[in-house]
Formats: C-alpha cells, structure tokens, sequence
C-alpha cells in the first residue's frame, strides 16, 4: 500500500469516531489523544495518523464510552485508531510489500528467518575463525562484523525513511530539543499506559484497571536497551581497550547483558499473556500475527542469548551460538517492518505532540 493509497484506507471510519468523541470529550485526561483531540476542528488524513500513532490501545475510553455498540453511533475507538497504526506503519515502511507480509504472517515469517538464518551461521563454522577464543573459536570476530554491520545499517536507512515520511504526513516542524526531551521523558515512563490518572489501563481485564501492561513494556524497553547497551560496551572494549571476549560475568557486558536478557524473557511472555487474555475486537486483528512475530523474535533473543551465556563450557555451544545469532540477525533485518518500528513512530508522534502543545 503507497501513502496515496493509506489516504482511503480506515482514515474515513476513525474520522467519524473523532468528531463524535471531541463532540462529547468525557475522556479527555485518559490519555494523549484526546487532549491532542480537541486542538482540532477538522481531521486530516495526517492528523488523524497523528492521533492513532499517540494512542497506546489501552482501551480505558471504550469502557467508559456510552455510545459503544449496541449505540446508533456504534464507537470502537481502540479499534479504528489501531486499524489506521497498523495500515500506517505498512505505507510508510520502505519498501513497502514486505512490511504487509510480516503483519499478516508475522510469526511464521520470524520463525522461518531465525531458524533459516541459524542453519546459515551453523554452516559457516567451516570457514577460518583465526583460532578464536569462546564463540569465535566457531566463527571469526572479522566474519561476524562483517556480517552484522550491514544487517545493522541497512534498516536503520528503511527506518529513517518511514520516519521522514510519517513527519512529513503529520506536518512535523523543525524539531527542538525540549519537544525531543519530552517525548524521551514520555516513553521512558510510558506515561500514556497510566490511564491519565495514574492507575494504570484497561488492556487485559476491561473494566478496570491495570498497570500489567505498562509494567510488562517496560520490562521488555530496559531489557531490551541494557542489552543493546552491553553489546555497545563490548565493541568499545573490544576496539578501544583491547579487552577481547570471552567476557567473565562481573564485567560490563555481562553486568548490563544478563539482567537484560531476563527482563527481556520475563516481559516478552508476559506480554504474550496479556495479548492472548485481552479482547481482541479492540485492536487491529489482521496484524495480530505480526505482533506475536515481533514479540517472539525479542524473546528468542533474549532467551538464546541466555542459554548461550549459560550453556558455554558445553557441547551444546556451537548449537546455541548458531540460535542465538540467527534469532540476532533476523530481528535485525526485520525491525523496519515488525512491531519495533512502532518505538520509532511514536516517539516522532510523542515529540510532534510537544511541539503543538509549546
């Protein structure tokens, strides 16, 4: 779908929905969009891309709407605004058709890239690894950034593009340094999975409220960073310090990475719980496939890297080190078009909600 086409996509519906919600306004401390909400008269197709990119699908204005169904009016809010995300993140990804494919199949795709890629670095330990220590006794330090750096680079390039266009899409200004803070401090907290009064949301148990969720993202946002971040200490170790793997545990990468693995797997299949118990009439239910994928890819990560960690001194190593680096390098490759890229777009529509509240 090209962004000419999103335009006649589920933009008419969720239009609909918002004129009568910012007619009535009775959830307006919920959450971002409906404060966003009533700044406007009119919705564009931007505009309205805008406010389903702030909402956070927690659901609490469903359960407090009186003109959901079997009302004339018939509002589903959670829903029209996911079925627009779900359609925007596709327009906008580059190039376009593989972004379809992996929210309509989304876990069979992450598992046939992982498991595929997996058979691939299995069989590359026949190439010359330099007499390696630890994992690059299996495969070289050389052949694995060489490998890496591109499956890195080359989505960051699709990301930027998405970003480009959601921020010509919703009519961006130039961005500043307080909106920027602002939507960091914003998503950081996950201030709008608080239900607007701090008690929480209404995904997985309807009408009342809940901080499950938010606490489940976080744990898989500070899993996932601390993660990052001990891969990131490793390569300035390794290039700066001359500080080579294999690494012993009360070092930096091991300090950063192993609670980061765990919160990872502890907030992945917490997430995947939450997801199977929560209505599913009130999200996007063709991408449903897609967002399992996603979380499944994150926690293959995190599990594999942990049974790497764990498994090391074993025959099993070589196994494992295969796993965990195709799980690693697919989740890579896929982020431009799996549920990751929704981190990127909506911290964009987080700091394009400061900059018209300054």
């Amino acid at each position: 779908m090209s962004l000419d086409e999103f335009q006649n996509a589920p933009i008419d519906e969720a239009r609909r929905q918002l004129e009568i919600c910012n007619a009535c306004r009775y959830c307006e401390g919920y959450c971002a969009v409906f404060p966003a909400m009533t700044r406007q008269k009119q919705f564009a197709s931007g505009d309205i891309t805008q406010l389903a990119t702030l909402c956070h699908n927690c659901r609490g204005c469903y359960y407090a709407c009186q003109y959901t169904a079997p009302h004339e009016f018939d509002l589903n809010l959670p829903q029209a605004l996911a079925e627009v995300r779900a359609e925007s993140w596709q327009a906008l990804a580059w190039p376009i058709g593989f972004a379809r494919l992996f929210q309509r199949s989304g876990l069979a795709v992450a598992l046939a890239f992982v498991v595929g890629f997996a058979l691939l670095f299995w069989l590359a330990r026949a190439l010359p690894n330099g007499g390696g220590e630890g994992f690059y006794a299996q495969l070289s330090h050389n052949a694995l950034m060489a490998i890496f750096l591109p499956a890195f680079l080359l989505p960051l390039v699709a990301i930027i593009v998405a970003l480009r266009r959601y921020w010509a899409l919703v009519g961006g200004g130039p961005i500043r340094a307080r909106h920027l803070l602002s939507a960091l401090h914003d998503a950081a907290r996950m201030r709008n999975l608080d239900g607007g009064q701090g008690q929480g949301c209404n995904f997985e148990v309807e009408d009342r409220f809940s901080g499950a969720r938010r606490s489940a993202h976080q744990l898989v946002m500070w899993g996932f960073l601390l993660c990052f971040a001990a891969t990131s200490v490793a390569t300035l170790m390794h290039y700066m310090m001359g500080w080579h793997a294999p690494y012993a545990l009360l070092t930096p990468p091991k300090i950063l990475g192993v609670p980061g693995g765990i919160m990872l797997v502890v907030g992945t299949i917490w997430l995947a719980r939450l997801k199977r118990r929560a209505d599913p009439e009130l999200s996007a239910k063709s991408v449903a496939s897609g967002e399992m994928g996603f979380v499944a890819l994150l926690f293959l990560t995190g599990a594999s890297g942990l049974a790497l960690y764990a498994a090391r001194n074993t025959g099993a190593m070589p196994l494992l080190l295969a796993l965990h680096l195709g799980a690693v390098f697919s989740f890579f490759l896929l982020m431009p078009y799996s549920k990751m890229i929704h981190g990127f777009v909506r911290l964009a529509a987080l700091a394009r909600d400061a900059q018209d509240r300054s």
